[in-house]
């Protein structure tokens, strides 16, 4: 009979409980049950609160320190975003190191190698790229008689002449940084991109 009574008093208590945190309107949000599952302690990159007190009021961390106390104790200066290792470079998602060449080193470009593997595939999209962005000035054939090419005149054609023996690296570096009439298209086709356009050059446009 104690146990059925002990039983009938928590099940109403639960029930009352249920009903306050439910009934929560306007300011009054009612109870919380389990608080971290719904505030959880936000670790921002460039802001650091690093009083271990703060938010005290509201909190019941495990460690024992205020609700907003955000910092990582264990790092330098408190931060929670680590710094990268000195001299630390970084690639792109495919693997890529970032093209540090300016415009005026266009002879050093002769001894950047190609990153990117030659095969069927990459020449099969370099061509899509060449002629989405090259063939309306220097031509499907790549001998600068493109539509563009005709009206803008002195169009390099990629064929003949010394043209041949330009590098890999020399191609990259125009088509990143621009020369004479043609454009810099550095901000409008990824590194990789102008890599399989290279491809496509050298082994399609000017094979022998």
């Amino acid at each position: 009979m104690k146990i059925l009574k002990s039983i009938y008093l928590l099940t109403l208590s639960a029930a009352s409980m249920g009903v306050v945190s439910c009934g929560a309107s306007g300011e009054d949000q009612g109870l919380e049950y389990a608080p971290q599952m719904y505030h959880s302690v936000a670790y921002e990159p460039l802001t650091q609160i690093q009083n271990e007190d703060a938010g005290s009021w509201l909190s019941n961390r495990e460690d024992g320190k205020g609700e907003f106390f955000n910092s990582n104790i264990y790092n330098p200066h408190s931060m929670n975003m680590r710094e990268p290792v000195a001299n630390t470079v970084p690639r792109n998602e495919h693997g890529i190191l970032p093209y540090r060449l300016g415009v005026a080193e266009l002879e050093a470009s002769d001894s950047v190698a190609n990153p990117v593997a030659l095969n069927d595939q990459v020449l099969a999209e370099g061509q899509q790229l060449f002629t989405q962005y090259c063939m309306p000035c220097h031509g499907d054939s790549g001998q600068g008689d493109g539509k563009v090419g005709e009206v803008i005149g002195g169009v390099a054609n990629l064929t003949g002449g010394a043209y041949i023996n330009l590098t890999e690296g020399h191609i990259f570096h125009v088509i990143t940084h621009g020369k004479g009439r043609m454009g810099a298209h550095g901000s409008q086709i990824s590194p990789e991109r102008r890599w399989k356009i290279v491809h496509y050059v050298k082994q399609e446009i000017q094979k022998q």
